[in-house]
């Protein structure tokens, strides 16, 4: 990261401040971008952060003219730009593929354009084995972006996709989402299916394995973490020992458990120390590049039909050990 100008797409989100507030920590000569449409996020962004090493500009993924200007002398790319809650994209269709799909391409073809060094997507692992529009929707831009890197053979841009679970803590997510229950005095917290699971991981470590993964990346892989599950219903107990669950029913494109790494492409799956590597379909006979990344670790192919989802991850905490990452539980 030294002496780079990094751009992040919806850059006042949680990842983005949190990734924001590393690089100003961590790297003092880089340059870091906001990309966003919201100004007033951006306003309170920048009274919290007050370093002239951050700069704000307005913008749509959606728009490939202001998308393209953004990116004008930016090494490093981070898109995190998207629609993302479930229920509203089941309901707005077409305004989710207009941000998800049509906004990846247009990052795609302006990092090409601008010859960007490395760009890393950001994706879900509802986009594992997608059931609702959002993860559909998702796995398009993850298709885009690994064929990014066989678009033009001259170009040096290297595109991959970091892929990993719910954010604890962050906005919009399940944990908020209690806590505001619980300070509001409700009588239950409500569960929307007592099976099911999600992956855990926290801001921060979604920042570090982004970073480790600009190093790690030859281009075209997706990089999937090895975190550990959680069931909802001990994670409600374990913030609200005292209030009862309501079983309320799974919402509109929900799904009981999640899928990162699925059995129908196990045949393309390399597992590491600490994370999983997706190779590209698009050129079988370059998986073997894959083996050894970029800083010397050496994974190896999983067994055929291997899957890694929130329900058969061999880690899950306990409430013991949810309530050690003391996320605002009181």
């Amino acid at each position: 990261m030294k002496d780079k100008t990094i751009l992040i797409t919806g850059g006042t989100g949680s990842f983005g401040k949190k990734f924001t507030e590393n690089i100003i920590n961590k790297y003092k000569s880089c340059k870091v971008i906001i990309f966003s449409r919201d100004e007033l996020k951006q306003f309170d962004m920048e009274n919290h952060f007050q370093s002239p090493k951050v700069k704000y500009i307005i913008g749509d993924v959606r728009d490939k003219d202001r998308v393209n200007q953004a990116m004008r002398n930016v090494d490093i790319v981070i898109h995190a730009a998207a629609l993302k809650q479930v229920p509203a994209t089941e309901f707005n269709p077409s305004e989710c593929l207009k941000t998800n799909i049509r906004g990846a391409e247009n990052i795609i073809d302006a990092a090409i354009n601008n010859k960007v060094q490395k760009v890393i997507a950001l994706s879900t692992d509802k986009a594992g084995n997608p059931i609702n529009l959002y993860g559909a929707s998702k796995l398009v831009s993850d298709k885009l972006f690994i064929a990014a890197n066989y678009i033009d053979k001259k170009s040096k841009t290297k595109f991959s996709v970091v892929r990993y679970g719910n954010v604890v803590g962050s906005r919009g997510s399940v944990v908020p989402f209690f806590n505001e229950l619980i300070n509001n005095k409700s009588k239950f917290l409500p569960v929307t299916d007592e099976r099911m699971t999600r992956f855990w991981i926290t801001l921060q470590e979604g920042v570090d394995f982004v970073l480790r993964n600009f190093k790690r990346m030859r281009g075209g892989e997706i990089f999937v973490p090895k975190i550990p599950s959680v069931k909802i219903i001990d994670l409600a107990r374990a913030m609200a020992p005292k209030l009862k669950i309501k079983i309320i029913g799974i919402r509109p494109g929900e799904k009981i458990n999640e899928t990162m790494c699925p059995p129908e492409i196990s045949h393309l799956t390399l597992e590491f120390k600490d994370h999983f590597v997706i190779c590209p379909s698009l050129d079988s006979e370059e998986s073997s590049i894959y083996i050894i990344n970029n800083i010397g670790e050496k994974g190896k192919k999983v067994k055929y039909g291997f899957e890694y989802s929130s329900e058969s991850n061999p880690v899950f905490l306990s409430k013991k050990e949810i309530l050690k990452y003391n996320i605002n539980f009181d």
